[in-house]
């Protein structure tokens, strides 16, 4: 790799022997991916995937020490995905212990690492960091080093940026020298679609549903989207954003694509259109059939299928305001045509801190939180770690937390049924 001046003298240790090793780290994983030169990040905020206090990440906390201790911190302010507990999310005393004493026992300590590092603040914790009312909203072109995968392929997709699928710690890595290695994603060529997705659903397919079959299919290749324009139209408001986050986020869990392209709709393909669809494409076709055979395939592994829920979760990744306002509406109308007044099992949607704060103020927010609905800024994924979750029949409509845990996947319309007290 042919390092700059600067980033020389860095490996060198010219500005201390810690961060020489963060640049050894760089420029190993870079030659790792044939990446031939260190380039500057140019984002104004970073984002961390690492957001939690997990007993077992000990090295990980002594590593931080170490870089606060020579003032090697991040050049961006950053934001950091949700935390893991949040007390209004159901738990028995028994799962708060494990919780508290056996998994994230040092999340105390590690958010004070956290704030000497450089994190925006002390609401920073989401997934969808992106969203206007937290403000970390990346411009097209910018170079990042993030790691969480549904920011990283909202971030490359939606808005335009550049980014690959980092680790965590390679992110703030990163952030700390100023630098990432070129490759992959970073690059014209990394960013050209090598799968063309024709949709030919006779409806609007749902997000994590779509983005499921995707994501199994292209596994990290770049999928270039065609037929959605017909569901979403031309124009990124608030309405296809929401969608897209989910869509993506389905994307890269359930196979690892840091990118997709929407035809006419996504800033490269609105400008560049089919230019970005690389020489011998291969084709998947993608109608109703195969979206329900993708649906009927998905294991169930509760010990008792037939059991009924305990817990849902929706948002994962976390809900944006439309979709909030949108899932308000529909709860009140279920339950009025179930002949209910709340939610019949615990429910849970989950949000960035700033966005909540925003809705739960309106009377949307009111109408929800009346209905029973708990609204939090949890990572259900992290309340899912927990071997006692794990055993809970838990139902969900994100595709993520499905793949990640033992939560049983439905679609938004299912999940709705199930919660206002449906036939289903």
């Amino acid at each position: 790799m042919k390092l700059t001046q600067e980033q020389q003298a860095i490996l060198d240790g010219k500005q201390g022997a810690v961060l020489a090793k963060v640049m050894k780290t760089l420029v190993q994983y870079g030659e790792l991916f044939g990446a031939e030169r260190m380039v500057p990040i140019t984002g104004e905020y970073n984002h961390l995937v690492t957001s939690f206090g997990l007993k077992a990440l000990t090295p990980v906390y002594d590593l931080l020490d170490q870089l606060i201790g020579e003032m090697a911190v991040s050049k961006q302010k950053f934001t950091v995905d949700p935390r893991p507990l949040d007390p209004n999310v159901p738990s028995n005393p028994i799962q708060d212990l494990v919780f508290k004493k056996f998994m994230y026992s040092r999340q105390k300590e590690y958010e004070e690492q956290l704030k000497q590092l450089g994190i925006a603040g002390d609401d920073a914790f989401t997934c969808t960091c992106y969203m206007d009312e937290v403000g970390n909203i990346p411009k097209e072109g910018d170079v990042l080093s993030w790691a969480e995968s549904s920011a990283v392929v909202y971030a490359n997709s939606v808005l335009g940026a550049r980014c690959n699928r980092n680790s965590g710690i390679i992110d703030l890595m990163g952030a700390v020298v100023g630098y990432v290695p070129e490759f992959g994603l970073l690059t014209d060529e990394g960013r050209k679609a090598t799968w063309i997705v024709e949709v030919k659903t006779t409806k609007k397919p749902e997000a994590q549903l779509l983005g499921s079959a995707i994501g199994m299919k292209v596994m990290e290749d770049v999928p270039y989207v065609v037929g959605l324009d017909k569901w979403l139209g031309t124009e990124l408001n608030d309405e296809a954003k929401s969608y897209l986050k989910d869509f993506g986020a389905a994307t890269a869990s359930n196979g690892a694509v840091g990118l997709y392209h929407i035809d006419g709709l996504t800033p490269e393909a609105a400008r560049l259109g089919r230019s970005l669809i690389a020489e011998g494409a291969q084709t998947y076709v993608i109608d109703d059939a195969e979206l329900q055979r993708v649906y009927d395939n998905y294991p169930i592994i509760w010990k008792n299928p037939d059991k009924k829920p305990k817990l849902c979760f929706v948002g994962c990744p976390h809900l944006s305001k439309t979709q909030l306002v949108d899932w308000s509406n529909k709860i009140q109308a279920a339950l009025r045509k179930n002949g209910k007044s709340k939610v019949v099992i615990p429910t849970v949607f989950t949000a960035a801190p700033q966005v909540l704060k925003e809705f739960e103020g309106t009377m949307d927010g009111y109408r929800l939180k009346k209905a029973g609905v708990i609204l939090s800024y949890i990572c259900p994924l992290m309340y899912m770690n927990n071997p006692l979750s794990t055993s809970m029949p838990v139902i969900t409509s994100s595709n993520k937390l499905r793949t990640y845990t033992s939560a049983r996947y439905y679609t938004d319309e299912e999940i709705l049924d199930i919660i206002t007290g449906g036939d289903r």
